[in-house]
């Protein structure tokens, strides 16, 4: 504690050097770029470069005054917003031969977790293969991903069915139901477009690391206690998502008939997807194993449910799928009515949920291959896929992890492969949904709960308790809040710690005391590094915060204040020691407002009070602006702002032999 330090001695006030005293010419150039700078552009011109870079051709600001051709513009604006134009004129026929086979895979393995996963979203199983027809063909187009399959996903459904059968009822409204969930997915796909294109990415920041470990991990029990259901053959199930409510509804269903045929289907192929895909991990080449293992429960489940007649039995089947291409439900999105409200809220959620698992995946596939992605390219495509599949009988579709690594390990090598499972799904669709009608539900089940495993991370979130037990809070709230709670509080209460950090850091910034290391003219905190030397008679102190504001301003100047007065009471006591001046170190401060004026400010009074010269090093760009335009670098004196810390201990210096000479 610095302030523990502070001996009792009287203060005994130095005079302060005129500016006269201290020649600014002699100062080195480089101070005077600090004072010189450019204004800094305003919060209108930020505003319009944030909308014209979504479509401004690369490299068109550049090149002096030569502007391209409108022809040029134009084909530039196109490939910015359809990557297609792009890569496609350099793709091969060995290319799309790789595609072909990794698209083929795809869909073995997204056609049985389509149908299941529309289920899971409380919805007839051809809306989940309707999902996997539209949207794929939209971000083959406009997508920057190579590797990212789209279709629905497990969290994407839990999230939509848990909220929008809070509006309606599906089973008593689910005309009412779809008419919402599609509501929902357009104004899903308008959010995520407008993110992209007012370049907003750092709204699916909001939900860190942590919180979506913990987010995924409740989820996946959520959605695995939602699936007894199906694997029980229960009848009568609950529509709460909170592991209290499947836990009552479970047991109170087991005092119901209930037919042990649809366990033993259920658990058996269970059993046999764990382990092809136990064998495709341990023996690379066997990849495609475990990716058409889904596909032939299906099918073998199938045959054996109608060669034995079980569905007399008690098994529960899916009985009729509707056939044919995706139906138009342009009517069927309400923009003006009653749950209009309602709709935006939940798409917003929907959009950075579905948004934050899809870049995610992209991403790491991309460190993979050795590419960038584009996060808000990915987000227009993403979001005009959702619109388009709106339109076309889909609900909310984003990349799902255990596809897209299907697909990379089929040795998909552009986005053809979704157009390639896109046209499998889409003749499933005509021609083979009839023989679905026996499938077990069982089956579907075991599909979705074989797909859980990879969305609980107890790793990841061992390390973040060993890392950082803050956002060991933010994973622990998250995962408590989705099991005992629902997906919302879920987020809300991960979102709330998150925020709760934030402020308290903001709140208390770091206010670190400088010492220069011996031999360098480096400056650094004498808390971290013990061997550096502070120099006598004058104060270094780094603002450690990028922005000071009202928030933070007032603790700021206490700190700063009881460390020079405790300073001041120490240096008294040996005459050379005495404090003439104290440097702020504003290097980390990138703006301030006028809070942070008025508290630079009284610092400034105080230490003049106290005959303590003041003298600011390497303020923000924006941070220096503000303190022209209020006139407080004419208070303080421009001959105390400095570029750099460096300078400023060495002017400070120098003024104040410069006065003792004079004296």
């Amino acid at each position: 504690m610095e302030s523990s330090s502070s001996a009792a001695a009287v203060e005994t006030a130095v005079t302060v050097p005129p500016p006269s005293t201290f020649d600014v010419s002699r100062r080195p150039d480089t101070a005077g770029l600090v004072l010189n700078s450019p204004r800094p552009p305003s919060l209108r011109e930020e505003l319009v470069g944030v909308v014209g870079k979504a479509f401004r051709p690369h490299g068109s600001g550049h090149g002096g005054d030569r502007r391209p051709p409108r022809w040029a513009w134009a084909l530039a604006a196109l490939q910015a917003v359809f990557p297609v134009l792009q890569w496609g004129r350099s793709y091969t026929l060995k290319s799309f031969r790789s595609d072909v086979m990794a698209g083929l895979t795809l869909a073995s393995l997204g056609i049985p977790q389509s149908i299941g996963y529309a289920n899971l979203a409380k919805l007839d199983p051809q809306y989940g293969l309707y999902t996997s027809v539209v949207p794929p063909l939209i971000y083959a187009v406009m997508g920057t991903s190579r590797e990212i399959a789209i279709g629905p996903v497990a969290v994407v459904s839990l999230l939509l069915s848990s909220m929008v059968q809070k509006v309606v009822d599906p089973a008593a409204d689910p005309v009412t139901y779809r008419t919402l969930v599609f509501t929902v997915t357009f104004l899903a796909g308008v959010f995520q477009v407008s993110f992209g294109l007012f370049r907003l990415g750092f709204l699916v920041d909001f939900l860190s690391h942590a919180a979506i470990v913990g987010f995924m991990g409740g989820a996946a029990i959520v959605i695995g206690l939602q699936q007894l259901k199906g694997l029980l053959g229960l009848s009568r199930f609950t529509n709460s998502t909170d592991v209290v409510a499947v836990a009552k509804a479970v047991f109170s269903a087991l005092h119901d008939p209930w037919h042990p045929g649809n366990f033993f289907i259920g658990c058996s192929f269970l059993i046999f997807i764990l382990a092809t895909r136990f064998i495709g991990r341990k023996y690379k080449k066997l990849f495609w194993l475990s990716a058409i293992s889904p596909l032939l429960s299906v099918i073998l489940s199938t045959a054996a449910v109608y060669a034995t007649k079980a569905d007399k039995h008690g098994v529960k089947i899916i009985r009729e799928v509707h056939a044919g291409l995706n139906p138009s439900s342009v009517k069927q999105i309400q923009l003006n009515g009653p749950y209009t409200t309602e709709c935006a809220k939940i798409a917003v959620i929907c959009a950075v949920i579905a948004l934050t698992e899809a870049i995610a995946v992209g991403r790491s596939f991309a460190t993979i291959r050795g590419y960038k992605l584009d996060g808000n390219k990915e987000m227009i495509a993403m979001g005009f896929s959702n619109v388009a599949g709106s339109l076309s009988s889909c609900y909310v579709a984003t990349g799902s992890f255990s596809r897209t690594a299907v697909n990379f390990s089929a040795g998909a090598r552009s986005t053809v492969s979704n157009i390639v499972m896109a046209a499998t799904v889409f003749i499933a669709l005509e021609f083979f949904m009839k023989l679905l009608y026996y499938t077990p539900m069982a089956v579907l089940a075991s599909i979705i709960l074989s797909a859980l495993p990879g969305l609980i991370d107890i790793r990841e979130a061992c390390n973040i308790w060993r890392v950082d037990k803050m956002d060991f809070l933010i994973c622990l709230g998250a995962f408590l809040g989705v099991l005992f709670g629902s997906v919302e509080i879920g987020l809300g209460v991960a979102l709330a710690i998150s925020f709760a950090k934030i402020i308290i850091q903001s709140l208390r910034p770091q206010v670190e005391v400088l010492g220069r290391l011996q031999g360098t003219n480096t400056f650094c905190s004498v808390r971290q590094y013990p061997v550096a030397c502070r120099t006598p008679a004058v104060q270094v102190i780094r603002i450690d915060t990028s922005f000071l504001c009202f928030i933070n301003a007032t603790f700021i100047k206490e700190r700063i204040m009881e460390w020079v007065r405790a300073e001041v009471d120490t240096s008294n006591e040996k005459v050379r020691e005495r404090v003439h001046s104290v440097v702020l170190d504003m290097s980390n401060v990138v703006n301030i407002d006028t809070s942070g004026l008025v508290g630079l400010e009284e610092i400034h009074k105080e230490l003049a009070s106290l005959g303590i010269q003041m003298a600011i090093a390497s303020p923000g760009w924006q941070a220096i602006q503000k303190m022209k335009l209020a006139h407080l670098v004419d208070r303080i004196g421009e001959e105390w702002i400095f570029l750099t810390v460096g300078e400023a201990v060495e002017g400070c210096l120098t003024a104040h032999k410069g006065s003792a000479m004079e004296c």
